[in-house]
């Protein structure tokens, strides 16, 4: 199986795509720029995941649910990015997976109140990456699609 994980943003958005045992085919931060209007910035998303999912060919999307912060604008258009994602991925025919962040703390550490740094330390034992990925959301994207992976193997 292999399953596009994503830690949704419109500045920054994590992509990874993993195939079982653990494998990372592919992982980057995507960014777009402040300077573009947003709608751009949403089809610039688009178009970077319709591009990934047509390259690698996922079985499945993880995607991170929101959490609730005291700025409701950068919640809006978090949620106004997550659903570009999930419209691509539904558009692929993938299955479609949300996690919150304690599960993706618990599948990642067995912890569900872990730090970013226990996160970031089990996903470089759990998956074989390159020394240089150290966006941390891109290594989300990673633990978000092993958190897929574990629940989609019941």
């Amino acid at each position: 199986m292999k399953i596009l994980g994503i830690d949704p943003g419109y500045e920054r958005l994590g992509i990874a795509v993993l195939e079982k045992p653990n494998m990372v085919l592919f992982s980057e931060c995507f960014k777009t720029s402040a300077k573009l209007e947003f709608a751009e910035r949403l089809n610039l998303i688009g178009v970077e995941v319709k591009k990934i999912i047509k390259k690698y060919k996922p079985d499945a999307l993880a995607i991170e649910t929101l959490f609730l912060t005291t700025n409701q604008k950068t919640v809006m258009r978090v949620a106004e990015a997550r659903g570009v994602v999930i419209y691509e991925a539904a558009q692929a025919g993938l299955k479609i997976f949300e996690a919150s962040p304690p599960q993706i703390k618990i599948a990642t550490t067995g912890y569900g109140r872990a730090d970013k740094a226990q996160i970031i330390k089990m996903v470089k034992m759990l998956v074989k990456i390159d020394a240089s990925k150290k966006s941390d959301d891109e290594l989300d994207a990673i633990a978000i699609a092993l958190t897929g992976l574990a629940h989609l193997r019941r």
